[in-house]
């Protein structure tokens, strides 16, 4: 068993790469939804594993806002609005699904999407559908980067 424990947190490290922008953060946060993983399992709703992230995250230090609302807008007026599932810290977007099948290249582009409306480095993404949580950190492509930068603004609600 305490080998299994070993290559499971070598595992986890050499995916989390420590120069990543809120590396701590982000390894905080899948420490936290393994622990909600490993007590609740698969099989429930998103909108549980969103109830129990909420409940978990401040006790590791972490401040959880959830249903975070993002308009893209364009020439002053609004097109969309995207809500993010939560934004910890106001550092890190976190996407939460709950399917019984891997995350689809269709679930990274909804995350990517979130990065491109907005100004933040790096988002997670964490399926909890399955019998061993699924994470993925991801980062904005370089186009987006470039371009974000002349246009977004933080919005006054989170200053």
């Amino acid at each position: 068993m305490e080998v299994m424990h070993k290559l499971l947190d070598k595992r986890r490290t050499s995916s989390l790469n420590e120069d990543a922008p809120h590396a701590e953060i982000t390894r905080a946060i899948i420490g936290v939804a393994m622990k909600v993983h490993n007590a609740l399992g698969p099989g429930h709703r998103e909108e549980v594993y969103q109830q129990a992230m909420n409940r978990q995250l401040p006790e590791a230090g972490l401040e959880a806002l959830d249903q975070v609302p993002v308009e893209v807008t364009l020439d002053d007026g609004g097109l969309l609005v995207y809500c993010l599932d939560l934004l910890i810290d106001q550092k890190v977007i976190v996407e939460l699904k709950a399917l019984s099948h891997p995350v689809t290249n269709d679930d990274v582009a909804q995350v990517i999407d979130y990065l491109a409306a907005t100004d933040y480095p790096v988002a997670l993404l964490l399926n909890f559908g399955r019998s061993r949580l699924e994470f993925r950190r991801i980062f904005p492509p370089m186009k987006i980067v470039a371009h974000r930068r002349r246009l977004w603004t933080k919005p006054a609600s989170l200053q």
